[in-house]
């Protein structure tokens, strides 16, 4: 007999069964739910399991079912946990969609390993970035399994972290475009401002309110960011100028700061910006202002990696080290004890002044 779903009997169980045969493999045994539509899905994974070469166990009628990975993740919902990635719920057809409960949803608990993981992320997201496979697969099924309590380290795909490059600005072009943002948009100039001066991810800023910040005290708080923590933020003087000539004044209560959502407009009004300031911060982002002050707070503030943790604006070392690269380390500036062939008398030095004048001459010339 092929194997197939068998109704629930009155006067017995209300769940459905599967039995038969399937690829030479016999199987009896309850589907644990009432439900026609679930209990499909698990006939569907015992034929993948009997087809991946695992053969689907025998159980005693209405024996209870193992948890499955479903159920862990509807826990972790419940719990507090984030769903965006998980996927999406079909009330009508009661499945799940998209992410990587439409795979594992009937999948036991014990039965995910490695294998499992790799596969589901690949067949999700067979063209993404290691990153976008770990965020949208690997992150969601490991938080799910650490709430199960289930002691399982996940590998996460190879290049996940994606590369440690960091561009920052320059002051000079920092503050090229903080001129050209106030012929544009006062308001939008003071955003830029804020988030070179601050360290702030473009969300936390434009969630930021106007009775999160103290101007006499050189302070804004933000309750939740990027990381889950709340973090105290200092406002150095220049920042206090900006933000006290705020084109709408910070009195409003819990008004938002600026007016700017993330959307197509507010991508626009900095692609002007861009243009208007010059073709040298044509690669500049609203988040490189984040790097710009970092790299700002160890070139010319002089923090090390700890003190950049120390700010709170990051959770690790890793995180901040990649800061590392843009101070010269002191050893490496010991190269000016090497020694160095003698000038001759017409030679002269660059740090002559007088040799500046003398190429302005020929310049002329």
């Amino acid at each position: 007999m092929p194997l197939i779903l068998k109704e629930p009997r009155p006067g017995k169980s209300p769940n459905y069964t599967i039995r038969g045969t399937y690829l030479g493999v016999y199987v009896e045994r309850t589907t644990g739910t009432p439900n026609e539509a679930k209990a499909r899905q698990i006939l569907a994974a015992v034929k993948r399991e009997i087809e991946r070469g695992r053969t689907a166990p025998s159980v005693e009628k209405d024996a209870p079912a193992e948890r499955t990975f479903g159920d862990a993740a509807l826990s972790y919902i419940k719990g507090g946990g984030e769903a965006k990635y998980l996927g999406s719920f079909d009330a009508a057809a009661g499945v799940w969609l998209d992410g990587p409960l439409s795979r594992l949803v009937n999948e036991p608990l014990s039965s995910i390993d490695q294998q499992k993981i790799d596969e589901c992320a690949v067949a999700l997201y067979p063209l993404a970035s290691a990153q976008t496979r770990n965020r949208h697969v690997y992150t969601p099924i490991s938080a799910v399994m650490k709430h199960a309590g289930v002691d399982f380290k996940i590998r996460r795909p190879k290049g996940w972290r994606g590369k440690s490059r960091v561009d920052w600005l320059q002051p000079e072009q920092a503050f090229r475009m903080f001129d050209a943002a106030r012929r544009e948009d006062a308001e939008f100039a003071s955003l830029l401002v804020f988030l070179c001066y601050t360290g702030c991810r473009l969300n936390e800023a434009l969630a930021l309110t106007c009775d999160k910040i103290l101007l006499g005290e050189s302070f804004a708080y933000l309750p939740q960011t990027k990381n889950e923590d709340p973090r105290a933020v200092h406002l150095p003087p220049v920042l206090v100028a900006e933000l006290a000539n705020h084109p709408r004044g910070l009195d409003r209560g819990k008004q938002k700061v600026f007016r700017f959502r993330k959307c197509g407009r507010l991508y626009t009004l900095m692609g002007k910006v861009k243009q208007a300031t010059g073709p040298d911060v044509s690669h500049a982002t609203f988040h490189m202002f984040c790097h710009t002050w970092a790299t700002w707070m160890r070139r010319y503030a002089g923090l090390d990696t700890r003190g950049l943790i120390g700010t709170g604006r990051w959770r690790d070392q890793h995180s901040a080290a990649r800061y590392e690269h843009v101070v010269a380390s002191e050893e490496s500036r010991r190269a000016d004890m090497l020694p160095t062939p003698k000038q001759s008398r017409k030679a002269k030095s660059v740090e002559n002044p007088g040799n500046a004048g003398e190429i302005k001459r020929k310049a002329r010339k």
